[in-house]
């Protein structure tokens, strides 16, 4: 099921300064469109589609996001969609990582870039899901990262760029922008998935990836971060299954 939803909590939010904020969410709230991840202000979204409520927040690195090392603020904002707004499933997205062709690997612990703490993504995303997330998906580093599967939960550490066509570099791997087709159970554990595959062009955007080269990079990725761990099999079509229905 559709639906729309932006995530703030990213290092472009306020590059027109606070009034640019009011403005975006003043735009957002006259479309209709749902948002969360600015300190301060809308800290979760809830979205009801067919008899369900999804509970959706997101978090950052800069000074004005939400943080993904504030682990008081994450429980609360987690633990208030499931006890509060009683939703049926959660949502997070997350900006963090270092950036660059060099950082499409997810390293363990910390990650600093340009002298920013760009957060502990992989400790990160599994405390969001042993606090009751479901899925949980981010970006940042410019380029695609691995997925994992942490207790029956999916985890996509980097989405990429998806439409940037003006401004920022798109060529090579920085060009790869995937679109993540995700099934779950009705208990939010992670049944199948897709990734569809784009490569920007410079002035134009995303063009179909017939070759399915970035599915197979997030596949590649996702053996050499995870391996066995990972608990999930990326095919040729980009396919993902968790190993166990091989």
């Amino acid at each position: 099921r559709w639906f729309h939803y932006m995530n703030l909590a990213n290092n472009h939010t306020k590059d027109f300064y606070d009034e640019g904020i009011y403005s975006t969410e003043k735009v957002l709230d006259r479309v209709g469109i749902k948002y969360s991840g600015v300190e301060g202000r809308a800290d979760s979204a809830v979205i009801e589609r067919s008899g369900k409520r999804w509970g959706i927040c997101s978090f950052g690195h800069n000074a004005y996001t939400l943080k993904t090392w504030d682990t008081t603020t994450i429980r609360r904002i987690i633990t208030n969609l499931k006890d509060s707004a009683k939703v049926d499933l959660i949502i997070v997205f997350f900006h963090g990582g270092a950036e660059g062709v060099a950082k499409r690997h997810l390293p363990q612990g910390m990650e600093t870039f340009l002298g920013e703490n760009r957060g502990d993504l992989r400790k990160f995303a599994r405390f969001c899901i042993d606090l009751g997330a479901d899925i949980v998906a981010g970006s940042g580093p410019h380029v695609v990262r691995g997925c994992e599967l942490y207790k029956g939960r999916i985890v996509i550490y980097s989405m990429g760029n998806f439409c940037t066509p003006y401004g920022i570099n798109v060529a090579g791997k920085t060009g790869y922008a995937p679109v993540f087709e995700v099934k779950i159970k009705k208990d939010g554990t992670f049944a199948r998935g897709k990734i569809h595959s784009f490569i920007q062009q410079k002035g134009i955007g995303p063009v179909k990836d017939e070759a399915n080269i970035v599915a197979a990079e997030i596949a590649a990725l996702t053996m050499e971060d995870f391996k066995n761990n990972g608990a999930l099999k990326i095919d040729k079509e980009g396919n993902i299954t968790p190993y166990l229905q091989r």
